[in-house]
């Protein structure tokens, strides 16, 4: 559902800002936790000595090391996301599609609010 505006009038960007800004504060968060996750699975101090205890152990660390580096690596990419949204916000061009020109519609940007392409033109890729 797209409309034949132009862009989105200051007071729907300042509805959008807010949102972006209460994402990237949860996101943010949530990143300090996977760096705390992942700076605790160094230090976590099992006393087994038992060989085949600590090559499990040490397989699953490596494993949860891996998938918390993996899960930062994307969550600094979505607050990457949602601050280039707010650079769009403030040039005015945010919700803009990059591929069609048209406005993205509402609720795709509530949902997805660093989107840059309308569901047609996503689903054209």
């Amino acid at each position: 559902m797209t409309e034949d505006r132009l862009r989105y009038s200051d007071e729907e960007l300042e509805e959008f800002k807010k949102l972006i800004l209460d994402k990237i504060e949860k996101a943010e968060n949530d990143l300090i936790m996977l760096k705390e996750a992942f700076v605790n699975d160094l230090n976590n101090g099992t006393d087994d000595t038992s060989p085949t205890f600590k090559a499990f152990e040490e397989g699953s660390e490596t494993m949860s090391k891996e998938s918390n580096s993996h899960l930062a690596a994307r969550q600094e990419k979505f607050i990457r996301d949602l601050r280039n949204a707010l650079v769009r916000i403030e040039n005015k061009t945010y919700g803009i599609c990059r591929i069609s020109g048209k406005l993205i519609g509402k609720d795709r940007l509530k949902a997805v609010p660093h989107a840059t392409l309308s569901i047609e033109a996503k689903n054209n890729q």
